[in-house]
């Protein structure tokens, strides 16, 4: 298929531009295979910019000739274009509805960019699982890499190489996988050094109404229990929603096979209701007209931040458990690609310093989301505005990065990183330049050759003049396990994501500017006490041997 036939009015002059917190402008629309553009020919203009991928509704209205298309973009920005011509403007709408729901990933702009900038790291190589488990390996030796599913016939959600215990072989690693949901048997998600305690996650097992059981799975989940400890099974769904799944063939670990093992029940909301919780959110963001308690209202009834609380409090209970009781965890819900990813990746935030740095958060995005088999392509295919929902739709990703922010917040100084640096991740994963986020897992990213014909994401960010705008000028490293607290009070809403696009954040960007500056002041005025200091050692240093008979 050529773009071109999707493009019924490549070109329209006298165009206006409404987008938020810059003056109408009035210039030439394009329209490419990959982008909407705006460019004027008015001093000190910005061009626009626009990724068809991120546009996820659009409207159109009529007064007379003139005709109104307004965009609702996936990153929640709202921009509004006045066309001449009535026809013209059908031709433009009909064009971007056509550019921006295309069925074909290999379409995708980040298979035809090509970057501008010289390229010093490969991002597709920066975080293989040899380098990840050579951290693990220095400090235990009962645990091995296996290459089991390196035709991805195992588990097609699961990269070619996991951690596993090492007493367990591979062929008992393929009987335990069709024992779980999407052959998701239990691997290694983090090993906390400390206390030799390990996370491991997995999918549902398959007990089904006939209490099915299977030795291989209950060997494997033991072989991580020291002698005379008992572990926790965290299921991220409620005791009730884990029952029915009995019905379809799922389940939970019953007790009789598990007896060093206790099961706690944490409900974590998926899907469609974390979707409309999206959708709810947005709206009342976006609505300027409330007075303050319908504002109140909406954001309650949005059940956003209660969605916060929830997974945070399930990720404060798993390092609980691992950092003060000294145990194991296991944790599943459904699938094992959403909640379950969301609970061992803001534990792992809260117990492991590296973590908290740049290099050491992206190596957490790739290890527990995108190896891990986090379905992006699915969950993130639409945002808040589109009105024609798919059931596989949810703002997953979206709410982990929320709670993370809300631990940055709390723990200021904790994060080599910044607000900018999630936000950038929010983008990215619902449209972008880069192959990254593409496709639902590992399998299918390699059908696509995505190494060989896309630019990585973190090829882009780790370079120096990208990595000073994400770096937190406040970070002091901290070994320590940080505790955010999960009180109501404590949660705040995300104004960086949410109320970026309806109110300016001129004055808190100089704040941050100043703030920027007093910080290079004193290092440099530290700088200059530290020599001094060292003068006067050698002075004091040069009188005292001068003294000396």
């Amino acid at each position: 298929m050529e773009f071109a036939e999707l493009i019924k009015t490549p070109r329209v002059d006298n165009v206006v531009l409404h987008r938020p917190f810059y003056p109408a402008v009035e210039g030439t629309l394009c329209l490419t295979g990959h982008h909407l553009i705006l460019s004027s020919r008015q001093d000190n203009t910005e061009e626009l910019w626009l990724l068809h991928s991120n546009i996820d509704a659009i409207d159109k209205r009529f007064v007379g000739p003139l005709g109104t298309i307004i965009i609702k973009c996936k990153d929640f920005r709202i921009i509004q274009l006045d066309i001449p011509g009535m026809e013209e403007c059908l031709n433009i709408a009909s064009s971007i509805e056509a550019l921006s729901t295309l069925d074909s990933i290999t379409l995708m702009y980040p298979f035809f960019y090509r970057p501008m900038f010289e390229v010093i790291e490969d991002g597709w190589h920066s975080f293989l699982p040899e380098q990840e488990f050579e951290l693990y390996s220095s400090a235990t030796s009962d645990w091995r890499l296996s290459y089991v599913n390196k035709e991805f016939a195992v588990c097609p959600s699961y990269p070619p190489i996991v951690i596993v215990p090492k007493s367990i072989d591979d062929e008992a690693l393929r009987k335990v996988a069709t024992f779980r949901h999407g052959g998701r048997f239990p691997v290694l998600s983090y090993y906390h050094k400390k206390n030799g305690m390990v996370i491991m996650r997995s999918g549902q097992p398959l007990t089904g109404t006939n209490g099915r059981r299977c030795k291989e799975d209950e060997k494997l989940i033991n072989a991580t229990l020291r002698a005379g400890k008992r572990g926790y099974i965290i299921d991220t769904r409620s005791l009730n929603v884990a029952q029915q799944a009995r019905a379809k063939g799922g389940g939970f670990e019953q007790e009789a096979h598990y007896p060093q093992w206790r099961r706690i029940h944490k409900s974590i909301e998926r899907y469609h209701i974390l979707q409309e919780s999206l959708v709810k959110l947005v709206e009342a963001c976006n609505d300027q007209t409330h007075n303050m308690d319908r504002w109140l209202s909406k954001l309650e009834s949005s059940n956003w931040l209660t969605h916060i609380k929830e997974i945070l409090t399930t990720a404060c209970l798993v390092a609980q458990c691992i950092d003060r009781e000294g145990a194991s965890i296991l944790i599943h819900g459904t699938e094992g690609t959403d909640s379950t990813l969301q609970v061992t990746s803001l534990a792992q935030i809260i117990l492991e310093p590296r973590s908290r740095t740049i290099r050491g958060f992206e190596a957490l995005i790739e290890r527990e989301w995108l190896q891990a088999g986090h379905p992006f392509q699915q969950r993130c295919a639409q945002s808040a505005y589109c009105s024609s929902k798919q059931k596989w739709e949810s703002p997953v990703f979206l709410l982990f990065l929320d709670c993370v922010w809300q631990i940055l917040r709390q723990f200021p100084c904790s994060f080599e990183f910044n607000e900018n640096f999630l936000i950038m991740l929010f983008e990215h994963a619902y449209a972008s330049q880069f192959g990254t986020f593409l496709g639902n897992n590992e399998s299918e990213r390699c059908k696509l050759k995505l190494q060989q014909k896309t630019m990585s994401l973190w090829s882009w960010v780790n370079r120096p003049s990208e990595l000073s705008k994400v770096t937190n000028p406040l970070f002091e490293a901290n070994s320590l396990v940080i505790w955010p607290s999960v009180a109501p009070q404590s949660l705040q809403l995300w104004e960086g994501i949410f109320l970026r696009w309806n109110r300016s954040s001129k004055y808190l960007d100089e704040a941050y500017e100043e703030m920027v500056n007093i910080i290079e002041y004193n290092k440099e005025l530290q700088a200059k006490v530290n020599l001094l200091r060292r003068q006067l050692a050698e002075l004091e240093t040069k009188d005292g041997v001068q003294e000396s008979p």
